[in-house]
């Protein structure tokens, strides 16, 4: 079955519209207050490998739900002006994600190039997560 646009085009589309910060330039933003690092990865990626500190964890999953003050699961966070930088494990998440959050009207997105991984990779610092319990 051949896609009407696969994830290549997608892709390609997301890169030419949102800008993707380098671990340089994304570390360099760690702990602003006018900055929102968005971790965008399953509870279970987050848990494994660890975070970048102060991020905002959204699962991709929830992300239009939680951007659109219409939605009854709308996150405050998201209503904030702030610049959002969203990232993923390895990039390809985040870009989609941010082309959808400004797409949606989020102002002031970007996403790190090379996800958690490279962010990892380059030494940029790492908290570590801890396991969520079950659900009483």
């Amino acid at each position: 079955m051949a896609m009407k646009k696969g994830f290549k085009a997608l892709l390609a589309e997301a890169d030419a519209e949102v800008e993707a910060l380098d671990v340089a330039a994304a570390s360099a933003l760690l702990g602003r207050d006018d900055v929102v690092f968005v971790d965008l990865r399953d509870p279970r990626e987050r848990e494994r490998e660890g975070g970048v500190p102060g991020a905002f964890s959204c699962p991709r999953g929830m992300l239009e739900f939680w951007i659109d003050p219409e939605s009854p699961y709308a996150k405050p966070v998201f209503a904030e002006p702030k610049r959002f930088l969203f990232f993923c494990a390895g990039g390809w998440r985040s870009a989609l994600a941010a082309k959808t959050a400004q797409d949606m009207g989020l102002e002031n997105v970007c996403h790190l190039a090379g996800g958690f991984g490279a962010w990892k990779a380059e030494g940029a610092p790492v908290e570590a997560v801890a396991a969520r319990g079950p659900k009483a």
